[in-house]
């Protein structure tokens, strides 16, 4: 088997992988950690989303795979240190989702600050509610863009566009950056520098042991009062509690999620505020973005598996070990 698809995915970037190479689906595979394990040992390279969880004790037991293709962007579903060790390569094209992300978050922005949802939802039921519809604008708010990567640029950029002034906080951001001297933004040295300001904050951070639960009581304690919070990064980043008594509070004036602590999550209180737009983890899910990113996994997986360098590698451009 030359690779294992445990998901339910599909594109014809795929149909063209399977032309040339022997590919088998099974999109409920990640559901089951014992056949999964099982077809594993079999297969020399495997693509995934984010479902799958490729733990350090199962790829360990997959002794002829040499490739992992991450159709998307966020790798905490993947063990790359234990990949690394293992002679694995991962691909994961972390530049194809970027402008779809930026700009739902771009979107989640306007909708929150012109209650867009509200408003719809109100007019198609009937109304006419202009004043209880009541908004503000972007033009001269300050924006915390917190994580300066990929999508954080784009954001920053769209920004800008908007009026907005930017401060930043990424500790692995430099404050001699050009970067931050082409958007004329201010680098914070702590988050609670870049939050205290703010009328915005939006999330561009990966889910890491540093990362975990960054935005919690304290962070949103800092935020002013009357500041709306954004996250289109990941669910893990933020304490969902925490977020519910700043709202119910009425210190945030409002939050849009587009990732979830749990997904697809349980039902709670979010569902039954106004002022908190919630959207299925779809940043990345434009026809653009999704062609994008499977044809660079699928072809990646392709030069892979005729012995070439790949292009999308985030941990090394071959394998080290033999299928």
């Amino acid at each position: 088997m030359d690779v294992l698809i445990s998901e339910d995915l599909d594109a014809p970037a795929i149909e063209r992988l399977a032309k040339k190479h022997v590919v088998v689906r099974d999109g409920t595979l990640w559901k089951n950690p014992a056949a999964l394990k099982e077809k594993i040992r079999q297969a020399r390279t495997i693509m995934v989303r984010n479902q799958t969880q490729l733990n350090a004790k199962l790829l360990a037991s997959a002794r002829r795979l040499i490739g992992i293709g991450r159709v998307g962007v966020g790798l905490d579903n993947i063990d790359v240190e234990a990949a690394t060790r293992l002679g694995i390569v991962v691909i994961a094209p972390l530049n194809a989702n970027a402008t779809s992300v930026a700009e739902l978050t771009l979107g989640l922005m306007v909708s929150l600050a012109r209650k867009i949802p509200l408003a719809d939802c109100s007019t198609k039921a009937g109304g006419w509610d202009r004043q209880g519809c009541m908004g503000t604008e972007l033009d001269g708010k300050t924006l915390a863009v917190c994580g300066l990567g990929r999508v954080g640029r784009l954001v920053a950029v769209r920004g800008r566009a908007f009026g907005l002034r930017l401060r930043v906080f990424d500790p692995y951001v430099k404050a001699d950056s050009p970067v931050l001297a082409d958007l004329e933004a201010t680098l914070c040295k702590t988050l609670n520098e870049a939050l205290t300001p703010a009328d915005f904050v939006t999330v561009h951070s990966p889910l890491t042991p540093e990362t975990k639960h960054l935005f919690s009581s304290p962070a949103f304690a800092a935020m002013k009062r009357g500041a709306f919070f954004i996250n289109t990064s990941r669910g893990g980043v933020m304490d969902e509690k925490a977020l519910l008594a700043a709202l119910r509070s009425g210190h945030l004036a409002g939050a849009a999620l587009d990732v979830r602590e749990s997904e697809p999550p349980a039902r709670s209180a979010f569902e039954k505020m106004d002022n908190v737009i919630l959207t299925p983890h779809f940043g990345a899910f434009t026809r653009e973005a999704q062609a994008r990113t499977f044809e660079a996994v699928s072809d990646d997986l392709g030069r892979l598996l005729r012995g070439e360098a790949v292009i999308n590698c985030v941990n090394m451009a071959n394998a080290r070990r033999r299928s």
